[in-house]
């Protein structure tokens, strides 16, 4: 069907072009004919050349490219603030570019958050798919396999003669009560971190920080839902281009003839023609929001795809960003990490006192307090580490990005029309303006360009 509806338009515009060709050629017309054979094929090729840039000007390049410039810095200083923030200047004095999505990666990445990933859900909700029963068995797992060389490892670095005068029949005891007790430790930690997980992650600033840290993963997450939209504005620059290009001809040739005319008309169409492509595929893509029969398009393409997008972005947000690994690190590792770390010591160390039992008194007589307080708070800090073993495992994570995806999947079909198309439309919302500035611009070196290639007579 989509190779079907392209061949219609690239034969109705071969003929169009002829049929163009034959009435100039039947009025005798040397100059109409070469402006309708060409003009229209320069106001279609500018058309797809400006919307085809400026897609890319979203996102590409990642990082700022550019020259410093004698006297830009200085200048910076007194230029207005939405001058300031457009991504072609610095304040150290370059000029260059860098993709308008990276450029604002966090604001971007707020935005990512607040229109969608909120409205989805709370972080306990995303916590909860992921099957913190499921955490706690794999968790034990993994501390059972590690668990006795811990210990050990522990107690020969504090006691070492201590530790090899304990009869076996002792040490195998309290390695069996602690390995016995270890999915019930281990399930009460992942229980308290369900119930306090609100205070251990700041969801947002994780997002924020990690889509900051990886601008191609932003990137992506945009290019992702409108990939289609993006794809329609390339080709809309040269279907809307090429008819209006006659309609230039036509007013070319209807206006009173000086040498200086076309030298107006034709850069002067352009600007109006690539403004109006740019501000008419926007348009098209995000307008209107809900079904209108007075609009030939009826609805938004972008929303139309609703129930598509929301199975795209549910895939990327589970497989990279909502992940057990990167919500593990953040626990670990993030700015609350103090706090996880110390609810994990607090319930871990009363357990581990007493999984070790008869072995417990007899340890703490031989050690004395002190020691016995240090070896225990040794072993409560290695087994914390266990966690991020269990978090980072890539096999584990991948089986509960499923969960994830489903759940992300199913509250974007939730989502508001109005939120929904906020997703994308607040992407370039700030800086459409510079779109609609690039095609007037791109549109007016289109005429010019046709005016050095194919000279006016007279």
């Amino acid at each position: 069907m989509k190779d079907t509806k392209q061949m219609v338009k690239f034969i109705l515009v071969g003929v169009l072009t002829v049929v163009s060709g034959i009435a100039a050629y039947i009025y005798r017309d040397d100059q109409l004919i070469v402006d309708l054979l060409t003009v229209p094929l320069f106001t279609g090729i500018i058309g797809y050349i400006t919307n085809w840039t400026g897609v890319l000007m979203l996102f590409a390049p990642l990082r700022f490219y550019g020259w410093r410039i004698p006297g830009l810095r200085t200048l910076y200083a007194f230029l207005p603030r939405r001058v300031q923030v457009i991504p072609a200047i610095t304040s150290d004095g370059r000029f260059g570019w860098q993709g308008i999505v990276p450029s604002r990666a966090e604001k971007m990445a707020s935005i990512a958050v607040d229109k969608s990933l909120a409205k989805l859900g709370s972080i306990s909700d995303f916590y909860e798919q992921l099957e913190p029963d499921l955490i706690a068995n794999h968790l034990a797992l993994i501390a059972k396999s590690e668990i006795r060389s811990v210990i050990t490892k522990i107690m020969e670095r504090e006691d070492p003669q201590l530790w090899h005068n304990l009869p076996p029949a002792l040490r195998e005891m309290m390695f069996k009560r602690i390995e016995n007790q270890l999915p019930q430790i281990v399930k009460n930690m992942t229980d308290q971190i369900g119930e306090n997980i609100g205070q251990l992650v700041d969801a947002k600033l994780m997002i924020i920080r990690y889509l900051t840290a990886h601008p191609k993963l932003l990137n992506d997450i945009f290019r992702t839902m409108g990939h289609k939209e993006l794809q329609f504005m390339q080709n809309f620059g040269f279907y809307f281009g090429y008819p209006m290009g006659f309609v230039l001809v036509a007013i070319l040739h209807s206006v009173p003839h000086h040498w200086w005319t076309p030298w107006i008309v034709l850069p002067l169409g352009g600007v109006i023609i690539g403004y109006i492509v740019n501000y008419l595929g926007i348009t098209m893509i995000f307008e209107p929001v809900h079904p209108n029969k007075w609009v030939p398009w009826r609805q938004g393409l972008f929303i139309k795809r609703k129930s598509e997008i929301s199975e795209e972005y549910a895939r990327t947000i589970s497989e990279n960003v909502i992940t057990l690994e990167n919500i593990g690190n953040e626990m670990l590792n993030g700015p609350r990490s103090d706090r996880t770390r110390q609810m994990l010591a607090d319930g871990i160390r009363p357990a581990l006192e007493q999984a070790l039992g008869p072995a417990r008194r007899a340890i703490r007589v031989a050690v004395g307090r002190r020691q016995y307080d240090q070896i225990t708070e040794s072993v409560t800090i290695e087994a914390t580490g266990f966690a991020p073993l269990a978090f980072s495992d890539p096999e584990f994570n991948k089986q509960r990005q499923g969960k994830i995806g489903a759940f992300v999947s199913t509250q974007m079909h939730k989502l508001s029309l109005d939120d929904f198309n906020e997703l994308l439309r607040s992407a370039v919302k700030q800086d459409e303006w510079l779109l609609f500035v690039h095609g007037a611009v791109l549109g007016a070196a289109g005429g010019l360009a046709h005016l050095l290639l194919f000279p006016p007579a007279g």
